[in-house]
């Protein structure tokens, strides 16, 4: 179950970042440097006020829908995130202090609105583990972003709209899978219900929304010192990592985190354990790879999806931050399973301070001598800080397994993939585009082979299955 789920999760995801893929490819040359800043840091910004207008609910979501044992608890749900939009207003003049402009900070916190909707409805049906329902969402909202972009950029080019469009998109795929989600939502406005929520919530809740924080400081830091159109040359290359690489890793977690809950309820901690231990490996045999791939092939990448105004600080940032992705992964889609498993919430909040903290004391040296290479550097060290703490909060909670031996061959496997492409890289003459579809494809058959020598994730007996079940099957088909 926890291949196919995170099978069909990884397929709607990387759609969707060929498609985010596409509207940076687009953005970065319909848009100038500036105007695009501005939408960057108005989706930051709409981030982290979605993340507190919804993280009241997470954890509720996974221990109490991912069950499904008759209990409803949709009802109090958007009942709790509309008292939440109230703090909209609030919202808007945190926007303003941040220093974004009026018109920008009021369609931020439009998105906030209609991101955390959609994020709410997609925990809905990912907690049931209604994958190819959340997939049909998530395709609709990349889609719909790109297409209504491309009509902003035609029709007036400016940040504002481009955030307003943006936030259409959220609601339209919201739309499409309403019925998947809410059919038979009964609204009741429990004051005692919602008070053990909040209550429950408080400790998650700040702390998502200041790991939220935290993952938008830099931005906000260039934006102050140098400048919104550096800060959009900046978060441009960012968030083209981000999009490619956090995929797979948001794929194989949106599975594995309502099976563990599942499978802690009903068999035990040993039970959880053993389904862990083959959650990380998981995990780490798909981003390392990803990570330390795009790393050597950055500049390429760059050159291909960016215009030419932001590929220059890209090709500086991007190796630097694919590494931190691998830290920012294994923290929060793996380590964090500790503290939902446990209950202990708090610990969130703990794991989360250092990391703020981090970013915000790195951010601000490294930008000011450095500029945005050392935002990037920045970034790295504190999500390394922040796998360390989590790691030994872990100890504290529910103490999830890390099988070093079976992880340092994943790590081996990526590294030799590594080594491999760059040194066809420094000896490859072609153009850019060439030359990602050629490491690419190598990278991928030099991994896949390692796999196959060192049994990755458990490789040959999940191919042999797969084999012998696509026989069993194709002979079924010919006795028919």
């Amino acid at each position: 179950m926890l291949i196919g789920q995170a099978s069909i999760n990884l397929s709607a995801n990387i759609l969707s970042a060929l498609l985010g893929l596409l509207s940076v490819f687009a953005f970065t040359r319909l848009f100038s440097p500036h105007d695009y800043g501005t939408y960057l840091l108005g989706v930051g910004f709409a981030s982290v006020v979605s993340v507190f207008l919804v993280g009241w609910f997470r954890n509720l979501i996974l221990s109490g829908h991912a069950k499904d044992d008759g209990t409803d608890i949709r009802g109090l749900v958007i009942t709790g995130y509309f008292i939440s939009c109230l703090s909209a207003p609030i919202a808007y003049g945190l926007g303003r202090l941040l220093g974004l402009a009026p018109s920008a900070a009021l369609t931020a916190v439009v998105l906030s609105v209609a991101i955390g909707l959609f994020e709410l409805t997609q925990d809905l049906v990912r907690a049931r583990l209604m994958a190819l329902a959340a997939m049909k969402a998530t395709l609709v909202r990349a889609a719909s972003v790109l297409c209504l972009g491309v009509v902003v950029a035609l029709l007036s080019p400016t940040g504002f709209l481009l955030l307003l469009s943006s936030a259409l998109a959220c609601l339209l795929a919201v739309f499409v899978q309403s019925r998947a989600a809410w059919r038979g939502t009964i609204v009741k406005f429990d004051v005692s219900a919602l008070s053990a929520a909040a209550r429950q919530g408080l400790p998650l809740t700040l702390s998502l929304t200041l790991l939220a924080v935290s993952s938008v400081t830099d931005r906000f830091v260039i934006a102050n010192l140098i400048g919104a159109a550096d800060a959009g040359k900046y978060v441009a290359g960012l968030d083209l990592v981000r999009q490619t690489l956090m995929i797979p890793a948001m794929s194989a977690a949106a599975a594995f985190f309502p099976l563990a809950v599942k499978i802690h309820a009903s068999q035990g901690n040993a039970a959880v354990r053993s389904h862990l231990a083959e959650c990380v490996e998981l995990l780490l045999s798909i981003t390392l790879p990803a990570c330390l791939g795009f790393a050597v092939i950055s500049g390429h990448v760059a050159n291909v999806i960016l215009g030419p105004d932001f590929r220059e600080v890209a090709t500086q940032t991007m190796p630097v931050v694919a590494v931190a992705v691998v830290f920012q992964v294994l923290t929060q889609q793996y380590l964090h399973a500790s503290f939902l498993l446990s209950g202990r919430n708090a610990l969130y909040l703990i794991n989360t301070a250092s990391i703020i903290v981090a970013n915000l004391t790195l951010s601000y040296v490294l930008v000011s001598d450095y500029g945005t290479i050392g935002a990037a550097w920045a970034r790295l060290g504190a999500d390394a800080i922040g796998f360390v703490c989590a790691l030994m909060l872990s100890r504290f909670a529910f103490p999830v397994p890390l099988p070093l031996g079976r992880l340092a061959l994943t790590m081996i496997a990526g590294l030799v993939m590594a080594l491999a492409v760059r040194t066809i890289d420094v000896n490859l003459h072609v153009s850019h585009l060439a030359a990602c579809a050629v490491l690419v494809g190598t990278g991928l058959a030099i991994y896949a082979a390692m796999c196959w020598l060192l049994d990755i994730s458990r490789t040959r007996g999940r191919l042999k299955l797969g084999f012998a079940l696509f026989r069993a099957k194709l002979a079924n088909i010919s006795t028919g």
